[in-house]
């Protein structure tokens, strides 16, 4: 059992992507994203479903293959470990609960989240529409958990969004293991405001509306709660949200900048918002004003820092 420490976040991730050489040829697909940046902030718990069903390395190729309505994971010896892959899925997904997030390998026919080749029974000619044998029983099992893979990561938008799913679920775990209650929900949600309303407003709203009368029992509240802050997480932020976050939180310093100063913020935001300043520009400024114009609400709001800097997430959206 992995047991959730709120002073770590823990990271599950397929054994092959940190360098372990456990892929069916003896060989690995160490990814730099994940061994040179972020596991500087985070702890990687490493799997390999492959290897732990006693496939051994090197091992013949798996390959999912349709079988009549099924779809199943065969050796190239053909060994069919569809059950064995599952059932590993199934155990170890109980177990996840100290995870905060999980990196799977691309295209595997065990940790591929989507796009895996499919074959048909003769073997000349395959699909790209399967789904990883064991990721699929992870997925099901843990909605709430930030999955993605390797692939996508190379991706600057869907990198930032991964990193801030995996610190707002880590977040969100503290706050369940200090001990869930009416106003540390409140006091979350709050904080929640601007990253939630970038991603999507209307979840916004409607975690408001389910925060309106905790009279009720807070434990299923905060079920729900979670629920549509993951979902409402996951969905892509564009440049107009960000934008009209970010005027929004202009509204706070028109009485304290200077004239200057307020048409130096209004030009950064436009500049980002055509496109010719990254979002690390407006946020430097913001926090800059907020160092010589504390307000306590502001600073406490997790969209102005939502993974560590050092990760420089923002500079390329």
């Amino acid at each position: 059992m992995y047991k959730f420490d709120p002073k770590v976040i823990r990271v599950g991730i397929s054994g092959c992507l940190i360098g372990q050489q456990v892929r069916f040829d003896g060989g690995h697909k160490r990814s730099d994203f994940c061994t040179e940046q972020l596991a500087n902030h985070v702890q990687f718990v490493p799997f390999c479903p492959e290897m732990a069903i006693g496939l051994g390395t090197p091992r013949p190729s798996i390959r999912l293959i349709h079988k009549g309505e099924q779809v199943i994971a065969q050796t190239a010896k053909g060994q069919d470990v569809t059950q064995a892959l599952a059932d590993y899925g199934k155990t170890m997904a109980a177990q996840f609960g100290g995870l905060s997030g999980y990196v799977l390998c691309a295209k595997s026919p065990s940790c591929g989240m989507e796009r895996v080749r499919v074959y048909n029974e003769a073997g000349n000619g395959n699909t790209k529409d399967g789904i990883g044998i064991y990721a699929e029983q992870l997925m099901q099992a843990q909605p709430l958990l930030p999955l993605e893979e390797d692939g996508r990561l190379n991706d600057v938008h869907l990198r930032e969004n991964f990193v801030t799913r995996v610190f707002a679920l880590h977040d969100w775990q503290c706050l369940c293991h200090e001990g869930m209650s009416a106003a540390g929900l409140i006091e979350f949600h709050s904080r929640y405001k601007y990253l939630l309303m970038a991603h999507h407003r209307e979840s916004y709203q409607q975690l408001g509306k389910l925060l309106s009368d905790l009279s009720r029992d807070v434990p299923v509240i905060a079920d729900a709660y979670i629920a549509e802050l993951m979902q409402a997480l996951s969905k892509p932020v564009t440049r107009n949200n960000h934008t009209n976050v970010l005027q929004h939180l202009q509204g706070y310093f028109k009485r304290v900048l200077n004239a200057s100063q307020r048409q130096e913020l209004t030009e950064t935001i436009s500049q980002y918002h055509q496109g010719i300043l990254p979002l690390f520009a407006p946020i430097t400024l913001f926090r800059h004003y907020l160092n010589e114009f504390p307000n306590d609400y502001l600073q406490q709001q997790v969209y102005l820092n939502p993974h560590p800097e050092a990760l420089r997430l923002r500079y390329g959206i």
